[in-house]
Parts: structure tokens; C-alpha cells; sequence
């Protein structure tokens, strides 16, 4: 199955990166679906602690930002295991007890009711609509414009996420957004989800 390549190819590229500093490229024999198509990727590494799978880096897109599926995962294999704020880098000592994912994601679709989500199937992002305001100290305007939009992001079928209003609450806490006081829009999506297991 293609999705086996895919995830060696996560997997080499951080322990390339780890040796050598270096970025590799997909093999000249890799599947052809991987390098002629575009979409977002999500890069997931867990370690097992004590017969339990621990969350180690998770980083990716959910809109395509390189030229194919095979560099955007390469790339975000090395973000998830190196630049992930939430965790140290990872040691290349590490890499024997990491198990890699690999999640495709479709392109994102406005939901227009909350009926449509299902936190099994599908991931969701949330972003918040901009604001227009201005801010003045005295007399003098120091700012004029529309508020940056926050957005956040959760993949499908996570453990302790089970409805749709957690799926929500937890995507709104890491865009920063309240969902009680700020509007905002949910797109869904769906992944092809690739793991070493």
C-alpha cells in the first residue's frame, strides 16, 4: 500500500535531518499519486511510554505549500519532530520508540450546520471572522484595520474527543477564540490517515 512509503518517508527525512541537517528528497521510484497531487498534511509523532502512546510533535498544513503530498510531508515530519513548541526537540536517540502518521487531509468545506460534523470523521478548523476597529492614544490613531484571524485546528478521531461540542471547544481553545463571545466559522474535513502500526 502507497501509505507505507509515505510514512518511511516521514520517517527517514527526520533522521536524515537529526544526522545531518539535511532535507531530503522523495525517491525517484516513490508512488506517483504522492507526487503529482497537492493537499494539506498533518505529521503526528507518538512515543510509547509504559505500554501507552504519547503525543511527541504533531505539526502540518490543512491547505498545500509545497509542489506535492510527498515534500509537504517531509517538511512537516521535520517541523512536527523540531519546531512542535509544545514539546523539546527530538533526539535522534528517540526515533527507535516513535511511531510516525501521516494524515492527507481533503480540502476544507464550509459547515453550515452543526448537524453536518462528526468528530469521528471528520477534523475541523476554526477561524475567526475579523473585526474592524481602531485604536487611538490621544489624538493619534495607532491603528486602523481588521483584527488577525485565529485560527485552530483538530484532526479527526482523537482520543477523549467524542461530540461535537468538545470537537469545537477544543479547536476554539487553540485558535484562542471564545466561542461564546466571538464569531467564528467551522470548515470540515476528512483525512487518509497513514500509521507505522
Amino acid at each position: 500500500m502507497a501509505g507505507k512509503e509515505l510514512v518511511e518517508l516521514a520517517k527517514n527525512a527526520v533522521k536524515v535531518y537529526l544526522r545531518e541537517g539535511k532535507k531530503i528528497l522523495p525517491p525517484e521510484e516513490f508512488p506517483e499519486e504522492f507526487l503529482k497531487k497537492k493537499a494539506g498534511v498533518f505529521v503526528s509523532l507518538h512515543k510509547v511510554k509504559n505500554g501507552q502512546e504519547v503525543l511527541r510533535g504533531c505539526i502540518g498544513t490543512y491547505l498545500p505549500t509545497k509542489e506535492n503530498i510527498a515534500l509537504e510531508t517531509i517538511e512537516n515530519a521535520i517541523l512536527a519532530a523540531t519546531e512542535d513548541p509544545r514539546f523539546e526537540p527530538l533526539m535522534i536517540e528517540e526515533l527507535p520508540e516513535i511511531i510516525f502518521t501521516v494524515y492527507i487531509l481533503s480540502s476544507p468545506h464550509l459547515v453550515k450546520e452543526i448537524k453536518e460534523l462528526d468528530p469521528k470523521k471528520f477534523g475541523i478548523i476554526v477561524k475567526s471572522l475579523p473585526i474592524k476597529y481602531k485604536a487611538v492614544r490621544g489624538k493619534e490613531v495607532i491603528f486602523d484595520g481588521l483584527s488577525p484571524e485565529k485560527t485552530g485546528i483538530l484532526l479527526p478521531d482523537l482520543e477523549g474527543i467524542d461530540t461535537i461540542e468538545d470537537q469545537i471547544l477544543i479547536a476554539c481553545q487553540k485558535a484562542n477564540i471564545d466561542p461564546f463571545s466571538e464569531d467564528f466559522l467551522i470548515y470540515k474535513f476528512e483525512v487518509q490517515k497513514f500509521t507505522e502500526k
